[in-house]
């Protein structure tokens, strides 16, 4: 990034106490002045900090669930109480669950923890960002953003059938339209936005998920699975490249340009997706009675309902089966050929 005044230097890692995003962190330590991390459990991130805190930079935590809309509201507070700029925002917080399970206001979880939350969190540090110009958003997606065709306009929250994959899939298309739109609407602010895929990465996200940590932690699993600190090197890429200075709305995979889904070229879907997450995240601001909040289907411009996520008619819950099937199978010729 170019040259700054001397004033104080500020990045934030969310989901920072592990995995990808703690060794962003720790790469993003020599190039700030102050690197702050945000994490659900107060523990790992005292045991996080701890780690970090050999590095060049002063580390700040900051505590939130954000499965909890409120949370993040209270989380901006806290940071703009303790941050006067903000140079880098890393939105790499993320879940994936193998049941469905809804967040502390009423909606599907995956959504909301990997986008709504990330989308107020980026909105309500808008000021923090252009006090900073030139400052960054890195969105963390995912490969699997490629999945869907489309956001899942006739049931946003996964209300009529669910499935893991699927679900989660959809949360990484939502980080990349996002992304896109947040490019569009600040670019005459000099805050750039940029999306990416870590790559295939061993990390607590699939903790949940017994095939993944299974194939994870098998022989082969060694030579197709990447460290954690090698999935942290996009991030800490497009935070940090002098080269990506004035660059936005792009997305990277291994450090450098890639091409993502063609359904995130769509700027229709982008901007209604911005919509339509805007009034989420207002209507969170009530108080929620228990009952899971019913999102309308509303479709942009272009889209018929059943668009959708594009896929076969059938249980949406027994679509990833055949890609888990043929996977398993695979793993087991391989591991035959090397131990049989």
């Amino acid at each position: 990034m170019s040259e700054q005044t001397t004033a104080t230097r500020y990045a934030l890692v969310t989901g920072g106490s592990s995995g990808i995003g703690l060794e962003t962190a720790r790469g993003l330590t020599t190039h700030f002045d102050v690197v702050g991390i945000v994490g659900r459990d107060p523990g790992r991130l005292a045991e996080a900090a701890q780690d970090l805190s050999s590095g060049p930079a002063c580390i700040e935590t900051f505590q939130a669930d954000f499965a909890s809309l409120t949370e993040v509201r209270r989380l901006a507070d806290d940071i703009r109480a303790r941050f006067d700029s903000l140079s880098v925002l890393v939105n790499n917080a993320g879940v994936w669950h193998t049941q469905r399970t809804l967040s502390k206001d009423g909606y599907e979880a995956t959504l909301a923890v990997n986008h709504l939350a990330h989308f107020l969190l980026t909105n309500e540090l808008k000021d923090l960002l252009v006090a900073a110009a030139p400052a960054r958003v890195v969105n963390v997606s995912s490969s699997m953003h490629g999945r869907p065709k489309s956001i899942h306009w006739d049931d946003l929250m996964f209300e009529k059938h669910w499935a893991g994959f699927w679900v989660y899939g959809h949360s990484k298309l939502a980080n990349v339209l996002f992304s896109n739109e947040l490019a569009r609407r600040w670019k005459d602010l000099g805050v750039t936005s940029n999306a990416l895929n870590p790559g295939n990465v061993r990390s607590r996200i699939t903790r949940n998920n017994a095939f993944l940590n299974a194939l994870h932690s098998s022989p082969i699993a060694r030579l197709v699975v990447m460290t954690e600190a090698d999935g942290a090197q996009t991030s800490i890429y497009a935070a940090t490249a002098p080269e990506l200075e004035g660059v936005t709305g792009r997305y990277f995979d291994k450090a450098k340009e890639a091409k993502p889904n063609r359904a995130t070229g769509n700027e229709e879907a982008a901007r209604h997706l911005w919509k339509v997450s805007q009034e989420l995240v207002d209507e969170a601001a009530t108080p929620w009675t228990g009952e899971a909040r019913h999102v309308p289907a509303t479709f942009p411009r272009g889209f018929a309902q059943g668009s959708g996520l594009g896929l076969p008619p059938g249980p949406l819950s027994m679509r990833p089966v055949p890609f888990i099937a043929l996977t398993t199978l695979l793993l087991g010729i391989i591991l035959a050929l090397l131990y049989g």
